[in-house]
C-alpha cells in the first residue's frame, strides 16, 4: 500500500490523483469518477496503465463549477452541455 502525500506536498503539486481530489475538495470519489467517466472532468493518462492525473488548480475549480451549476438545479447534460460551450471558448 502506498503512503499518501502531506496536504502540503499535494497543494504544491501541479497534478494530482482522483484520491486527492477527494481530499482537496470533499466530494465523493464516486462522484469524481462519475464527472470523469461523463467527460466532465479531464485527466492526462500517458500510457494505458498509468494512474489518471488530474490539473490540480484546474479541476478544483471545475468541480466548484460543477457543484454551483448542481446547487442551481441544472442537470448532468445542461451541465455537460454548458462545460463544451465553456471548453469551446478557451481552445
Amino acid at each position: 500500500m502506498s503512503r499518501q502525500r502531506t496536504m502540503e506536498a499535494i497543494l504544491a503539486s501541479e497534478y494530482v490523483t482522483i484520491g486527492e481530489l477527494v481530499r482537496l475538495t470533499e466530494c465523493r470519489y464516486s462522484t469524481l469518477k462519475f464527472y470523469t467517466e461523463e467527460g466532465m472532468l479531464p485527466f492526462k493518462q500517458e500510457e494505458e496503465k498509468l494512474t489518471r492525473r488530474y490539473q490540480r488548480k484546474e479541476s478544483v475549480e471545475r468541480i466548484q463549477m460543477i457543484r454551483n451549476f448542481r446547487e442551481a438545479g441544472k442537470t448532468i447534460p445542461e451541465i455537460k452541455k454548458i462545460l463544451r460551450r465553456v471548453d469551446g471558448e478557451c481552445v
